[in-house]
């Protein structure tokens, strides 16, 4: 049994997720309610105000590389 869960994440929130899994960003987004509806999913923790992606939210974008393809055609 799969305890995945989907996600149905905005354009918006796919982006931002994707600046987040290079650990040599600076950290920042122009839009902090993105980070914000991130962490609320548990796929962003922020530690000393810098958004970090956790292991789940690694996965999601993984998992939902498919949907970036469709969203980009």
């Amino acid at each position: 049994m799969s305890n995945d869960v989907d996600f149905d994440l905005s354009p918006d929130q796919w982006e931002a997720l994707r600046t987040l899994r290079n650990p040599a960003s600076n950290g920042r987004l122009s839009r902090v309610y993105l980070v914000e509806s991130l962490v609320k999913l548990g796929l962003v923790v922020v530690n000393d105000g810098v958004p970090e992606m956790t292991p789940g939210g690694r996965k999601v974008l993984v998992r939902g590389s498919c949907r970036l393809l469709d969203l980009a055609a």
